[in-house]
Order: C-alpha cells, then sequence, then structure tokens
C-alpha cells in the first residue's frame, strides 16, 4: 500500500517548436517511452503548459510555450521481510542489497530461499497481485546490488538493453596478495567447461571478457581492490583476479587458500544505470560488508 505522500524528484522542460496537440508532443519528446505511461503523466497532473497543470488530450500547443513534466517517487510502506535489504523502490523498480551465500533465483534444488522469492513475498504481501521480474543476476556467493521489475515492460526495456543501460557495474573484492601492477584493465576471452567452471581461453573462440581494477588499500595479507566491468561475463572478476595470482580470499573454486570471514569476498557494490524511459540517471550503491573490510586488516 503506498502512502499518499511523495515527494518531487525532477522536471523535465520542452519547448514548442511548431503548433501541436499536448499528448502527440509529449509522444514525440518521449519517444522510448510507453503510450500508457506518457498518458498517466497527463492524468495524475504531472504535465504543465507555460506553468499551468494541464490535463487535456488536446490541449492546443503554440510554439515558443514551455511543457514540463514533473517526476515524482511515492513513498511506500516498508514490510519487513527477514534478510530481505532494501535500497531503493518506486513503481516499476526494486532494488536490493543481497546476501552472499543466497541464490538470486531458484534452482532445482533450491526455490524458497532466494533473493526472486524474498522480493515476490515482500510485494505481494502490499498487494496480492503484485508481480516481480529479474533484471540480472549475481553469483550465490557474491553480495550487493540486485535489481528487479515490477512488471514485464520494464522488465524487457532493461533486461534487453543491459549492456547500454548499464552505465557502470562497480564491485569491492578482497583478494589474497596485491595485484601488480596496482591499477590496470583485463580484456580477454572466458570459455566454460561442461561442469561450470570458467576460465580463459588462450586461443580460439570465447566470450569477450572486460575487467577494470585499482588497489585501494594494501595488507599484509589481503588487499581490497575496487572493480568495475565492461562486460558481465559469469565468474569474470574470480577469473581475472585468479589469473593475476591474486584469487579473491574465500574462492576455493579459482585458487583461494584461504577464508578469513567464511565468504567469498566479493560484493556489487554500486549499479549506474540510465532509465529507459526517462534516460535519467540512476545510482545504486551499498557500502563494503565490515567482515571484508576486517579481512584486509588481519
Amino acid at each position: 500500500m503506498k502512502n499518499k505522500s511523495e515527494r518531487k524528484t525532477k522536471e523535465i522542460i520542452f519547448t514548442v517548436e511548431q503548433p501541436n496537440e499536448l499528448l502527440k508532443f509529449l509522444y514525440e519528446m518521449q519517444p522510448n517511452r510507453p503510450k500508457g505511461k506518457v498518458k498517466s503523466e497527463l492524468e495524475h497532473k504531472l504535465v504543465s503548459v507555460d506553468g499551468k497543470v494541464v490535463t487535456k488530450f488536446n490541449y492546443a500547443l503554440r510554439k515558443g510555450q514551455q511543457v514540463t513534466i514533473g517526476t515524482y517517487v511515492p513513498k511506500f510502506e516498508k514490510v519487513s521481510i527477514p534478510n530481505l535489504d532494501i535500497i531503493f523502490e518506486d513503481d516499476e523498480l526494486l532494488v536490493i542489497n543481497k546476501p552472499a551465500g543466497m541464490l538470486a533465483i531458484a534452482t532445482e534444488t533450491e526455490k524458497t530461499m532466494t533473493a526472486y522469492h524474498l522480493a515476490m513475498e515482500y510485494v505481494r504481501a502490499k498487494n496480492s497481485h503484485g508481480r516481480i521480474f529479474i533484471v540480472h543476476r549475481l553469483d550465490r556467493e557474491t553480495s550487493g546490488v540486485l535489481i528487479f521489475a515490477k512488471n514485464e515492460e520494464i522488465k524487457h526495456a532493461l533486461q534487453d538493453n543491459w549492456d547500454s543501460v548499464a552505465k557502470f557495474r562497480g564491485y569491492v573484492a578482497v583478494v589474497e596478495g596485491c595485484p601488480e601492477p596496482m591499477e590496470g584493465r583485463i580484456e580477454n576471452k572466458l570459455r566454460e567447461t561442461e561442469s561450470h567452471l570458467v576460465y580463459t581461453a588462450k586461443m580460439g573462440d570465447g566470450k569477450l571478457a572486460i575487467t577494470n581494477y585499482k588497489v585501494r588499500k594494501r595488507g599484509e595479507n589481503y588487499s581490497l581492490v575496487d572493480v568495475d566491468i565492461e562486460t558481465g561475463r559469469k565468474n569474470q572478476i574470480r577469473v581475472h583476479m585468479s589469473d593475476m595470482g591474486c584469487p579473491i580470499a574465500g574462492d576455493k573454486k579459482y585458487g583461494s587458500a584461504t577464508n578469513p570471514v567464511h565468504r567469498l569476498c566479493l560484493h556489487a557494490n554500486k549499479l549506474v544505470i540510465v532509465h529507459p524511459y526517462t534516460e535519467e540517471e540512476m545510482i545504486f550503491s551499498t557500502p563494503v560488508p565490515k567482515k571484508m573490510m576486517q579481512a584486509v586488516n588481519k
């Protein structure tokens, strides 16, 4: 259930270049936004012409007038669901901080303790007809920012254009030792074995993988590394750190010999997307888990 109060977050202003009807003008100015969403802007009194709110679809616009569209983010009532840490919520998106060790979506052996299941439980607790859709994924062992869509329309708008929508995908990792050099870019191709182990292809075919990294803090046994990826290949960061001789702490699968805080020390701490309809830049972030910071100081 939504609270009645809302807060305005942004205004978009367009200048009329030639006479037109208001709804047609709004369609032309927002070509990537679904027509139903554009109509709702008028119905919810979010559109004004020269400072006056207008709701008529066929309102006649004159050259030189200014049309302003206000964007509002409703304040949502929070429902307490164990293990569900909500970062952001609006009518279209639900963004959570997924804990390490939790699957993003169900498998044949685990169907209930997943981020998807908890997000669906949360939405259904407020609206029995509510739905949730996965947009992207994180490895089970990786914690951090995970986005869900609240309708199929926004799901496909994000998912089908993820490489262009996701402008920044940032992670922090605690690795054994310290990468040399302490800042760099890794670009190669990855393959996956039948047993689902990902490795760097020495020659031939593979999927392009690009990882940028920079050591933030160097400890006696471990280093804290900031990472951003330009491609989202399976286990990409884990393979690239391992190839440098600095596997992620707790990552036995890719060569780690230690597990200082009893988890894989990889956290998706920042995700920047451009909303496919409004073209608004949206930044979602979470702090580095305390246990990971403690590992660097050991």
